[in-house]
């Protein structure tokens, strides 16, 4: 199997993984309200399956990255740095500012991941044109 081949079959099988952890995540939360009442044994089985489907969408990133070039690990590398150091510092201090009461509502956890999946982005990007 080629670099080329085997880099599209392992992205491909990423995007699956994570669609269907995002769509697991969204059937145990929505589905507790809209579908089956607030049924406790219910939900806590399909949050147990998107723990599942989130272990496999974390071993498909592994092969991803395991797939790239030393450049691209490169790159990944740092964006992972950065996106990690993002969440520790601007969670805490996100979560300081809410105990403290300094803003005016609660702290919420998709708040954070934005800001992570926002600086990882960016720092993907910036790293593709500081290395051509």
């Amino acid at each position: 199997m080629t670099y080329i081949t085997l880099q599209k079959k392992r992205t491909k099988k990423l995007a699956m993984w994570t669609g269907l952890w995002v769509f697991s995540l969204a059937l145990a939360i929505f589905g507790s309200e809209f579908l089956w009442n607030d049924n406790k044994v219910l939900t806590i089985i399909f949050i147990l399956i998107n723990l599942g489907v989130g272990i496999m969408m974390i071993r498909a990133n592994i092969q991803y990255v395991k797939s790239l070039d030393e450049l691209q690990r490169l790159i990944a590398l740092q964006a992972m740095g950065i996106a990690l150091g993002v969440a520790i510092v601007g969670g805490i201090t996100y979560s300081a500012l809410d105990v403290t009461n300094v803003i005016g509502f609660d702290a919420e956890i998709s708040h954070l991941v934005l800001l992570v999946g926002i600086s990882y982005l960016i720092s993907i990007v910036r790293s593709h044109f500081q290395f051509k």
